[in-house]
């Protein structure tokens, strides 16, 4: 199995960071093999644009698009892994899901709006989020929402068929919590 890691924080001493080298690290021992895409260091633009839209007229699509939808074919699973900003994803991420996973590459609302135009893979969302566990649970129904948009919208559309998203609450509390936090993974 080859698995894509999608990185998204522009320090890279950071608990985003550390996540995703853990989890890279566990691919390979597992006698996998992984790739990062760290969209900070890699520069990703995450503006949509005209020549965005412009494939839908047929035109070609733009270079650094090409480049992850290859990245993203050679792959059997995506792991993203970025922070939780205000009950979401950061714009680096959400920028990129918006111009990779584009209309007419991975899905085609048209014909089939349940049909995804990509192969079944596994996805996987690692999120730290700064709230401790306990001062999470006001906010469960939001949680809630969070999930059904990701697993029913995002990943849904893109041929996920199996779909984890861990929210690791507490990154930025004691280095024992941090530690313990990554240990579950």
């Amino acid at each position: 199995m080859h698995v894509l890691v999608v990185l998204s924080h522009p320090d890279k001493n950071s608990f985003s960071h550390a996540i995703a080298r853990h989890f890279m690290n566990g691919v390979e021992e597992a006698g996998h093999t992984s790739e990062l895409a760290d969209l900070h260091a890699e520069d990703f633009d995450p503006r949509w644009s005209l020549a965005d839209l412009a494939q839908d007229e047929g035109l070609p699509t733009p270079a650094d698009i090409v480049r992850e939808q290859t990245r993203i074919d050679k792959c059997d699973a995506v792991c993203m892994v970025f922070p939780l900003f205000w009950f979401g994803m950061p714009a680096m991420l959400k920028g990129w899901i918006d111009r990779v996973w584009s209309w007419g590459w991975a899905y085609d609302q048209l014909d089939n709006h349940n049909k995804s135009l990509q192969k079944d893979r596994t996805a996987v969302m690692l999120i730290p989020a700064g709230a401790n566990p306990e001062s999470w649970q006001p906010y469960a129904e939001i949680e809630k929402s969070m999930l059904n948009i990701w697993q029913t919208g995002t990943l849904g559309y893109f041929g996920f068929t199996d779909k984890h998203i861990h929210f690791l609450n507490g990154s930025t509390g004691s280095k024992k919590r941090r530690t313990s936090i990554g240990e579950g993974l």
